[in-house]
């Protein structure tokens, strides 16, 4: 199947904009939710950014092999909005 130049330039823009959106919400919304389980900040930083190769990595393979490109934008940007929203949420609390 022969996909046209914007098609391509959107999936890679999504492969690591949209991927690494989505990888700090998981990063905010990781440290925010081990600071409140009583890990010391050092500790869940480096936990949360340990794992942040992994969600990144993941995001990046499933950027390609995802059928919808529109599917892949809404998922990591969403994703990373509703994740930094909801750290942003639980460290006012």
């Amino acid at each position: 199947m022969k996909h046209s130049a914007s098609h391509i330039v959107s999936r890679v823009a999504a492969s690591l904009l949209g991927a690494y959106a989505f990888v700090w919400g998981s990063v905010v919304l990781g440290i925010t939710l081990l600071l409140a389980a009583g890990l010391p900040y050092g500790e869940a930083r480096t936990v949360a950014y340990l794992l942040a190769f992994l969600v990144f990595l993941a995001c990046f393979c499933w950027t390609y092999a995802a059928a919808s490109l529109v599917r892949v934008w809404t998922v990591l940007l969403g994703g990373g909005a509703a994740m930094s929203g909801a750290a942003w949420l639980l460290a006012r609390a």
